[in-house]
């Protein structure tokens, strides 16, 4: 059964970390566990001295993945882990029992200026693997699997999950479905996706239709359960992602940077951070 829009979310745009502006979808809700946050960072063009990330800040109970299309991005942690993001890039963070990590332009992009854009989504950890030893996973560009469609109507990245015939590389925790797609005008893709999982598609660029429903630039479609998801792009095209992922039906106790299963657990992360324990 194909699926269908339930519902479309708008975006809003707020600021973040160290003043760097995202478009963030207004609400979210468990209907899309494990997905707890998703932020298109800019589109945005710094001139030179301008460019923001993210300062040092702790995480812990769940995973960042962070996606960038345009600039450079820096990260150390903590633990004395570091390394460089360009464009087509992904890390993918698991935080699990905790890092301090921070997230800041490179040096060129500071010094000469330029444009930013990409996105982090947070993906939350079932209860049993909150407290797993943290791990990175820096991917770069060329060892993304890209595909084609036949008649090259359809790009694909596969950054999670399978697409157009493509695996991807990235060892997920949970088994997510993490796309990004650029249709021309008119084109057309069935995309499977396994009817126990949740899914969206967050369009960023022209619009498209599912099953008539027509989702635009700025939008966040929650889909009904189905096994597959056809996207049909407008008279502009359209760019976006599609995610997919297991409902984990567990409670949820967010604080800020910690998300766990209780307030005692938020209580312990909290007193862990402030007493120097998170990696």
């Amino acid at each position: 059964m194909a699926r269908s829009v339930r519902t479309t979310i708008p975006t809003r745009t707020v600021r973040e970390g160290g003043g760097f502006v995202v478009r963030r979808p207004a609400a979210m809700g468990a209907m899309m566990s494990p997905f707890l946050l998703l932020d298109e960072m800019g589109p945005v063009d710094y001139g030179p001295g301008e460019a923001v990330g993210a300062p040092s800040h702790p995480h812990r109970g769940f995973e960042t993945v962070t996606y960038l299309l345009d600039g450079c991005m820096v990260h150390e942690d903590s633990a004395g882990n570091s390394g460089t993001l360009r464009p087509g890039d992904v890390q993918w963070m698991t935080a699990g029992r905790g890092v301090i990590h921070s997230e800041l332009p490179h040096e060129d992009l500071l010094r000469d200026g330029g444009r930013n854009h990409g996105f982090q989504i947070w993906v939350n950890l079932p209860a049993k693997d909150k407290m797993m030893a943290p791990r990175y996973q820096d991917v770069p560009s060329a060892s993304i699997p890209e595909v084609t469609s036949e008649d090259g109507s359809v790009w694909a990245k596969v950054i999670a999950g399978q697409c157009l015939g493509a695996e991807a590389v990235i060892d997920t925790v949970l088994p997510i479905t993490y796309l990004h797609l650029r249709l021309q005008p008119g084109a057309r893709l069935e995309q499977p996706l396994e009817d126990e999982l949740n899914a969206m598609l967050y369009v960023f660029g022209g619009d498209l239709h599912v099953k008539g429903r027509r989702v635009v630039d700025g939008q966040l479609a929650l889909l009904t359960p189905g096994d597959s998801v056809e996207v049909v792009a407008g008279d502009a095209g359209a760019e976006l992602l599609v995610l997919a992922g297991p409902n984990l039906d567990e409670p949820i106790a967010r604080y800020g940077p910690f998300v766990m299963n209780t307030e005692e657990e938020i209580v312990q992360a909290i007193q862990d951070y402030n007493a120097g324990r998170l990696a």
